[in-house]
């Protein structure tokens, strides 16, 4: 492993179970229109990007990153991933990474752009010690990219033709091809978008990798018409689990990011447990820089944390035999440590020949149970979450409810309750064993073998 990706969320599926970012919200302007993109401000009930509740000046940032500091011991990264595009408010942009920089030299400077500008900055950006860059990138055909931007900034005019889509994808090469030969890691990120991309991916993958990119990110397309965004109201589909996964796998010649969780542009915290509530303008506008940037914190934090443990390989070995799916609950330090009913989301691990392999992070919108009085009544619920357990053979937690044991049982689907404490990838493995030694991946064959002849 780079040991630069070591305590990086993002860049490392270990490091995400023991490590925090922030994104500080610097940047508003943006100089492309995704159809997918709806940058709403002042919004604190939806978790993806372009969404923030409060717009910061370079100087609130820097207020904002103190805060944080003293009460996040596990901050590593600081990054600045909009709510518009940070390489579109390049003053803004710079004066905060500077900034952050002088204050915080210890924490990872991190950014996101959709690579319009980023040939322009490349070299500024590996000046100030930003090792990691992430570039939306979703097609190299000029003609899909018409299907999704409604309008690139093209020769200083708002454009939607088919010359400034060819000018934009040329762009983002350019500046991809500039960083990597400045030695900066890149992670690309593209959305799938059904019946729009999905055939491309593949091809975008390879080409990726002969560009020397560290990695791809293929996340599924938001489209819910409640977030008013054009491919939201026009009920545009957005791709199941298994259609994400699958696509993931036929692109699977460069290492792939299954740990995304498609972040709020002022996400604060470890993925998946994000504090940016915590974190409102009224709480730091008005402090004053403490004498003490808290790097004691994160440096016991850093060397308290066992993460050589994660990052050991796998020692149990399979026979040669066929790919088993499981489903994992963790709520912390990449272990298995959270009740079934509690899960809102699970990981989705694929084991072949006694080696575990993160597949995605399934995630529920709201757990089995919320409380006392709710678990175990959700009726709904529970079919939501068969749903979405889809393909798998095992699911492994600390507990399940008998109730929910047997009909986990009955869709065959093994439920494992005795890996408490194991680290994701170990259990996987165990629990495919168990999938293999009982018979289960045959059982469930043959069920759907049943429901075809019946259909």
């Amino acid at each position: 492993m780079d040991p630069r990706n070591a305590e990086h969320p993002c860049y490392s599926e270990a490091a995400h179970h023991f490590f925090a970012r922030m994104h500080l919200a610097v940047a508003p302007g943006c100089n492309i229109a995704c159809n997918y993109c709806n940058r709403k401000y002042d919004c604190a009930n939806e978790s993806r990007p372009g969404v923030v509740s409060d717009r910061l000046t370079p100087e609130e940032a820097l207020k904002k990153v103190y805060k944080v500091a003293e009460s996040v011991k596990e901050l590593s990264v600081v990054g600045i991933a909009g709510p518009g595009d940070a390489l579109a408010s390049p003053q803004r942009t710079f004066k905060t990474l500077e900034m952050i920089r002088e204050h915080f030299p210890d924490l990872k400077l991190c950014l996101s752009t959709n690579g319009l500008n980023l040939s322009k900055y490349a070299s500024r950006l590996a000046q100030l010690g930003v090792d990691h860059v992430t570039v939306t990138l979703n097609t190299f055909d000029p003609k899909t990219a018409l299907k999704i931007y409604a309008w690139i900034k093209y020769k200083g005019k708002k454009e939607n033709s088919l010359e400034a889509a060819a000018n934009f994808i040329v762009k983002q090469q350019e500046g991809i091809k500039a960083l990597v030969n400045l030695g900066v890691l890149v992670k690309v990120n593209s959305l799938l978008m059904p019946g729009i991309n999905d055939q491309e991916l593949p091809l975008v993958s390879k080409k990726l990798k002969l560009m020397g990119v560290f990695m791809h990110n293929i996340m599924p397309l938001i489209a819910k018409a409640e977030h008013g965004t054009r491919f939201g109201l026009e009920g545009r589909p957005e791709p199941t689990p298994e259609e994400l996964e699958t696509v993931r796998e036929a692109c699977g010649d460069i290492k792939q990011m299954a740990h995304c969780r498609q972040c709020r542009a002022d996400a604060v915290g470890k993925l998946g447990e994000d504090q940016f509530a915590n974190f409102s303008k009224e709480n730091y506008q008005e402090m004053e820089i403490p004498e003490s940037n808290f790097f004691e914190k994160r440096e016991l934090w850093r060397n308290r944390v066992a993460f050589q443990a994660a990052q050991k390989k796998t020692g149990v070995m399979l026979p040669t035999g066929p790919k088993v799916k499981i489903a994992l609950c963790s709520q912390s330090m990449g272990v298995v440590d959270q009740h079934f009913g509690h899960a809102k989301g699970f990981y989705i691990y694929q084991v072949e020949d006694g080696v575990a392999r993160l597949l995605n992070y399934r995630q529920l919108s709201t757990a089995y149970c919320d409380g006392e009085d709710s678990c175990g009544d959700k009726e709904t619920v529970l079919t939501q979450i068969l749903s979405l357990l889809e393909g798998c053979q095992a699911v492994v937690s600390l507990k399940v409810g008998y109730p929910i044991f047997k009909k986990l049982s009955a869709e065959g689907i093994l439920p494992v309750v005795n890996l408490a404490g194991r680290p994701l990838a170990e259990a996987a493995v165990e629990a495919a064993e168990l999938v293999l030694q009982r018979g289960q991946l045959d059982q469930q064959n043959n069920r759907k073998e049943k429901s075809q002849e019946v259909v």
